[in-house]
């Protein structure tokens, strides 16, 4: 959950990093006003605390202002964006998987032992 929560604030920031760029004529009070309301409705929906999304205003505005100084080097607007998606999810899905596979047989071990325990 940990893992699938801050892939969402992660592409949440990206996402608004790129609006950000794309928008260049959006002031920054604009964009921290739109980051904020985002921010709010994640914490409303408990995807995020109050400090989380405190902390990822104050970034998103940070990397906002940093990118508006200073141009990065890149693709030209005409091609798309590479993003590397890490797998952590999938290396939680077979650590879950081993974990529920450990308890599915000390469950079946606990059955057996009370069965025959009710036996004797």
């Amino acid at each position: 959950m940990a893992g699938n929560l801050f892939q969402k604030a992660l592409y949440m920031g990206v996402g608004l990093a790129n609006y950000a760029a794309e928008k260049a004529g959006k002031t920054l009070k604009e964009l921290r006003t739109d980051a904020e309301k985002l921010a709010n409705e994640m914490v409303q929906r408990g995807e995020i605390t109050t400090e989380e999304a405190r902390k990822m205003v104050e970034e998103l505005v940070q990397k906002a202002q940093d990118k508006s100084v200073e141009p990065s080097p890149g693709p030209s607007k005409s091609e798309p964006r590479l993003i590397e998606i890490v797998a952590e999810e999938e290396e939680e899905a077979e650590k879950e998987q081993e974990n529920l596979d450990t308890l599915r047989q000390e469950v079946e071990s606990l059955q057996d032992e009370l069965r025959r325990l009710k036996r004797n």
